[in-house]
C-alpha cells in the first residue's frame, strides 16, 4: 500500500461546483446592483475576462479576492455560501436573471402607483396558470 492509496478520494468535481455556486452567489449580487461585469471587474481590479471567468465557476477565487469582492458588493463573505448544503445543484439561471433584474428594475419606478398597478398586473398574470 502507497501513501496515496491511504489519501481518501474527494466527491468528483465538488470543488467545481462550489466554485460554480460562488460565482452564480456573485453575478446575483452584481445584476442586483445594477453593475455590470466590466465596472465589478474595474473594481476589483482584474480584467473583464477574469470577473466573467469568476461568475461562471471556471477560475477559482481566493480568500482575499473573494473578501474583496465582498465589500465592492456590500455583503459579507458569508453571503456567497448562504444556501450551499450538501449537493450543490445548478438552478435556472436564464429564470434567475430575468426575476433578479425585474426586481431591480421595479424597486427603481418612482411613482408608488405604478409600482401598485405593474403588482396587480403580475398578480392577474399569475392567477391566470
Amino acid at each position: 500500500m502507497t501513501p496515496m492509496d491511504m489519501v481518501p478520494e474527494k466527491p468528483a468535481n465538488r470543488a467545481s461546483d462550489v466554485d460554480r455556486y460562488v460565482g452564480q452567489r456573485i453575478r446575483e449580487r452584481r445584476v442586483m446592483l445594477g453593475l455590470s461585469q466590466q465596472q465589478m471587474a474595474e473594481m476589483i481590479g482584474v480584467t473583464y475576462q477574469q470577473a466573467h471567468k469568476y461568475e461562471r465557476g471556471i477560475n477559482r477565487i481566493s480568500a482575499g479576492r473573494l473578501f474583496e469582492i465582498a465589500q465592492v458588493l456590500g455583503v459579507t463573505v458569508s453571503f456567497f455560501f448562504d444556501g450551499l448544503e450538501g449537493d450543490v445543484e445548478p438552478t435556472g439561471q436564464g429564470r434567475q436573471r430575468m426575476c433578479l433584474e425585474l426586481a431591480r428594475n421595479f424597486a427603481m419606478i418612482q411613482n408608488e402607483r405604478h409600482q401598485d398597478a405593474l403588482s396587480q398586473l403580475a398578480r392577474a398574470l399569475a392567477a391566470e396558470s
